[in-house]
């Protein structure tokens, strides 16, 4: 992983995480992230392999998922950087497939089987099988739930942005993230898909 080698830079002593992460939101400085997300490229790219499949398309998800942290990471205060970091790469590869899954429902029937002659991995099969009933269960959640589970693990929003953008109490929507999760595992264990 040799291609993200160019964004270190040059740091003289070991500087903890939530320091880089603040120095980072102050100052911009790219260098700065990329010897924060260095250490992590393994991981990310593992995340992605496991659900991409493809080295190179995994490469390349690594270098967006980086290129999604310039941005995000300069409006989301991040208290566990790996976790994060973590649920940032799996969120990616997801809508990855769902949005290949799209595109191959809009395709003509030949694009549709040569699509799927391709793809012979049963646990891609598996997982978009579970992709569907995790949003059939997400549609059964109550709005509030829905909404907040939503913005904090597919957008990836702090609970304070949530309670700005939809205008609940920031306890209430701990309360809908924690509800929520506990009935999707219900609803997905239900399903046969935990």
């Amino acid at each position: 992983m040799k291609f993200l080698k160019f964004f270190q830079g040059k740091v003289s002593e070991p500087v903890p995480e939530a320091e880089r992460l603040a120095e980072y939101r102050r100052n911009g400085d790219v260098a700065l992230l990329g010897a924060l997300y260095e250490p992590y490229m393994d991981m990310v790219f593992w995340i992605c392999f496991k659900y991409l499949r493809e080295e190179e398309e995994c490469k390349d998800a690594v270098m967006q998922i980086f290129e999604k942290l310039v941005s995000d990471l300069k409006q989301h205060e991040v208290a566990n950087f790996k976790s994060w970091l973590h649920s940032v790469a799996r969120n990616h590869c997801l809508m990855k497939l769902r949005v290949s899954r799209v595109a191959i429902g809009q395709g003509s029937q030949d694009d549709q089987i040569q699509e799927l002659e391709a793809v012979s991995n049963d646990e891609v099969f598996t997982l978009d099988g579970q992709l569907d009933v995790l949003d059939g269960c997400l549609q059964k959640l109550v709005d509030e739930q829905r909404i907040s589970i939503e913005l904090f693990y597919l957008q990836n929003k702090c609970y304070r942005d949530i309670a700005g953008e939809t205008g609940f109490e920031i306890g209430k929507v701990k309360s809908y993230i924690q509800n929520g999760k506990r009935n999707l595992k219900i609803c997905m264990e239900s399903n046969g898909s935990y």
